[in-house]
């Protein structure tokens, strides 16, 4: 299984990423050939990339120089026109994924509905490149999980079509939501939109780096100097060959005293807030009193924050946690056109289903059984 990790110290940005992947090995050649497999005219955008140096360490920039002026569209477009392109399946779908949590991120800010979503900077062709290229050098690398560290959220202030923004911008920060941040370092903007879409849309999880046999290492440069840290978003590559190298904290408590409707929200509130897994079993407690085990799995540093967060929520006055090493299905997110819209599928070797949210999302828009819409898409000729 191939892994892909970014160390986001200095922060991340649409260009960084594919320069980054570039440096890992991925021809310029190639990624221009495959960008000429969409309807944007060759004439309208250059490529061009040259090594660096941040503060003394080597790197490599990306540049698009844009010769279209007409850079402003909408989602819809965006999404047809790569959805219309010969790119890879593969391709399509991350490209796809990443630019659809860019629109939901901005129609959640502005109030509007996703199709009607006028990207500004993000959909200018240097963008739209970023994120194709992104997928591009994904699939040539033939990545299987994008891990990524905490993100630096920066402060300030930055200029945009929509005037002056806090640091990070309103759209930046819903993209940031379920990815680990922290706020140990200065003012700036660490964080693009197009750089927090591309890892919303794609890490498997942020935090520490997996256990992997290193391969590769690829550096890319951000346009920007800064005082405290080299701007390089450093990407590593390689595979998971030990099996269960995987580890997680199983953590629990017992409850007798918490109203059931409490211990149901806590069980949301741990899979909003970063749980891998969450679940409940029925015991009969001293006194023969019934009670319920609350039981999660997290990311080793997600220990003491989601346990807070327990101890907080049900009044319990401790948990238990051990140890444990998860073996994991290599597995990947597709989104697929259905007569119901775009599905996103999940794909393992022995088989795929659709996504939960987006079968439930579709059962409530149509009025239908969310299980005949699950039953209908896993239907070769659909509903």
């Amino acid at each position: 299984m191939t892994l892909l990790y970014f160390d986001c110290q200095a922060g991340i940005s649409g260009d960084m990423t594919v320069a980054a992947l570039l440096d890992l090995g991925v021809p310029l050649e190639h990624l221009r050939t495959e960008l000429a497999k969409m309807a944007l005219p060759p004439e309208s955008y250059a490529l061009s990339t040259h090594p660096t140096e941040r503060q003394h360490v080597p790197a490599l920039t990306f540049e698009v120089e844009v010769c279209d002026l007409h850079t402003h569209r909408h989602y819809a477009g965006i999404d047809t026109m790569i959805a219309g392109s010969a790119l890879a399946d593969p391709v399509k779908g991350r490209a796809r994924r990443i630019f659809r949590r860019l629109a939901e991120a901005e129609a959640q800010v502005h109030g509007v509905a996703i199709d009607d979503v006028h990207f500004h900077e993000v959909g200018a062709v240097d963008s739209i490149i970023d994120i194709v290229g992104t997928a591009i050098c994904l699939d040539y690398l033939d990545v299987e999980a994008v891990y990524a560290a905490p993100l630096p959220l920066g402060g300030g202030f930055v200029e945009s079509a929509h005037g002056r923004l806090p640091v990070p911008a309103p759209a930046t920060a819903e993209l940031l939501k379920g990815l680990v941040v922290h706020g140990d370092c200065p003012e700036g903007e660490r964080v693009t939109p197009t750089g927090a879409a591309i890892l919303s849309a794609l890490v498997t999880r942020s935090g520490s780096c997996p256990a992997m046999s290193l391969t590769r290492i690829g550096s890319g440069a951000g346009g920007k100097d800064f005082n405290d840290c080299p701007n390089i978003l450093r990407a590593f590559l390689g595979t998971n060959t030990v099996e269960g190298a995987e580890e997680v904290r199983e953590v629990s408590c017992n409850l007798d005293d918490v109203a059931p409707e409490v211990i149901g929200y806590v069980q949301e509130l741990l899979l909003e807030s970063g749980a891998l897994d969450v679940w409940l079993a029925p015991v009969q407690m001293k006194k023969g009193r019934p009670g319920v085990v609350l039981s999660f799995l997290c990311e080793p540093e997600e220990l003491s924050r989601l346990s807070e967060l327990v101890m907080a929520e049900t009044g319990t006055l401790g948990v238990r946690y051990t140890r444990q090493r998860r073996i994991l299905q290599p597995r990947r997110i597709e989104e697929r056109d259905t007569p119901f819209g775009p599905v996103r599928f999940k794909v393992s070797r022995y088989g795929e289903k659709p996504e939960y949210e987006d079968c439930r999302r579709i059962a409530r828009e149509q009025g239908a059984p969310c299980r005949y819409i699950m039953q209908q898409l896993l239907r070769k000729e659909g509903p």
